[in-house]
């Protein structure tokens, strides 16, 4: 596909992850996730730091192992309002089934991304945290992993100019009223006939760039900053969360700003590199004094391309944030980082032409070395054959996977007994009326 493909719709695919890095310091673009030739012996997976726990929160979890579940949004909501139009959505019971299967005693789920707002919502059936009768859902899908004796953060997810207004009855905005280019699109859900607001033809495709977006005022800034700080007071304090994510990365709002195509402003929101990063800190530093920054951390993807994010200036850029949130927050949870050579909707061969025109060895070590011991969590294409020895490279302190959860709530068991995973269903992945719960909580475990 070239760079101008449309995407996956909902546009959500980038919640599922697909590259890795095995040396930090030596990984050229053009690496791939290696697959080794025979999987590791019963001893060499004993001995393994995936096994080996880590701190967080400050100190105030320890993992009993390193591998997350990623985040990874599956549509599973069901409406607040019974009525037309449904543009709120909350936790259908099979929610909280689904997580407590691939929860493990000290292990770490990330939820999918989780709207702060309508305006932020950028998909159907996408369970937010803006509304009171959405707690409940999310507060029994927190008790059930904790019933596990995991830990889970929520991912809050805004979307910007990818929400259409038809999910949220809302114009959408962004950094500046940049629209997408041609070949970009999306897709309303599929049709209901018993639908009073029902669109004709709205199974199909639309082009992204009829529906530009509003500049956001300053007044929207820090009104979108209280929605962020209102959703994470509700996942802490009333659902019982462990943390928060912010989905940071592949092109949502946080990414408009950081990202010089989009975001031109001249105002102290852009401009500069210091403008392009101040709406991300201030974000950050409001999440920080709300419910404390070591129950904070952020997903970021530095040489991402999806939703048109074609930026310049890309490491002075996220290195300036990443320093200033090092200042800022200095008891960060972790930063959550996605690989370079990972891309969704862009041939393989024209993202490495990208990163070979930024420097042939463009990596994540200056992020890892700016973060310094704030815990460095990586996600990438992992499986059970190239999991093994990332971190003891020092890629990652953790590994977060996210297709072979989906087929594999007791992956954790697998990679450890060496047993074979199970193939996710691509087709079940998002958006799918006619049974949720199928290729959602129907995965067997081993024996099962």
């Amino acid at each position: 596909m070239a760079a101008s493909t449309l995407s996956p719709v909902p546009p959500i695919e980038a919640a599922f992850p697909a590259d890795a890095v095995v040396n930090p310091k030596t990984h050229s673009a053009t690496q791939l996730p290696k697959d080794h030739d025979s999987a590791p012996s019963a001893s060499q997976r004993a001995k393994s730091a995936l096994f080996t726990p880590l701190t967080i929160n400050a100190g105030g979890i320890t993992l009993s192992h390193r591998i997350v579940m990623a985040p990874m949004t599956r549509n599973r909501g069901i409406p607040v309002n019974i009525g037309r139009p449904n543009r709120a959505w909350k936790p259908s019971p099979s929610v909280a089934t689904y997580y407590a299967q691939r929860a493990t005693p000290g292990g770490l789920i990330i939820t999918e991304g989780i709207p702060p707002s309508q305006e932020g919502t950028g998909s159907p059936a996408v369970p937010g945290l803006f509304l009171p009768e959405q707690v409940p859902g999310w507060k029994a899908v927190v008790d059930a992993v904790h019933a596990k004796g995991g830990y889970i953060y929520a991912q809050l997810w805004h979307g910007g100019r990818a929400c259409l207004p038809h999910f949220t009855g809302l114009e959408s905005v962004s950094a500046s009223a940049t629209p997408f280019g041609e070949g970009m699109e999306s897709r309303y859900p599929p049709p209901d006939e018993d639908a009073d607001d029902a669109i004709p033809g709205h199974g199909d495709r639309v082009a992204m760039s009829d529906f530009p977006p509003r500049e956001m005022t300053k007044g929207d800034i820090a009104k979108t900053i209280s929605d962020f700080v209102s959703a994470a007071r509700r996942a802490v304090e009333e659902c019982g969360f462990d943390g928060i994510e912010i989905h940071g990365g592949n092109g949502y709002i946080v990414e408009q700003f950081l990202s010089t195509n989009v975001n031109k402003r001249f105002d102290e929101y852009g401009g500069s590199v210091e403008g392009y990063c101040r709406f991300p800190l201030e974000l950050m530093q409001g999440l920080a004094e709300a419910v404390g920054g070591q129950r904070v951390a952020i997903r970021l993807s530095p040489f991402g391309m999806f939703n048109q994010s074609y930026g310049a200036q890309r490491m002075e850029i996220w290195s300036h944030f990443c320093r200033r949130l090092k200042d800022a927050v200095p008891n960060l949870s972790y930063i959550h980082f996605i690989e370079p050579r990972f891309e969704q909707i862009i041939e393989a061969a024209a993202k490495d032409s990208y990163l070979k025109s930024l420097g042939n060895n463009v990596t994540l070590q200056p992020f890892r070395e700016i973060m310094g011991n704030t815990p460095f969590f990586i996600a990438g294409g992992y499986n059970d054959t190239n999991v093994w020895g990332v971190v003891e490279s020092g890629a990652g302190a953790a590994i977060t996977i996210g297709r072979y959860f989906t087929s594999n709530p007791d992956l954790v068991t697998r990679l450890r007994e060496g047993k074979a995973l199970a193939k996710y269903d691509r087709s079940r992945f998002y958006w799918v009326p006619d049974n949720m719960d199928r290729g959602y909580i129907d995965f067997p475990c081993l024996g099962e």
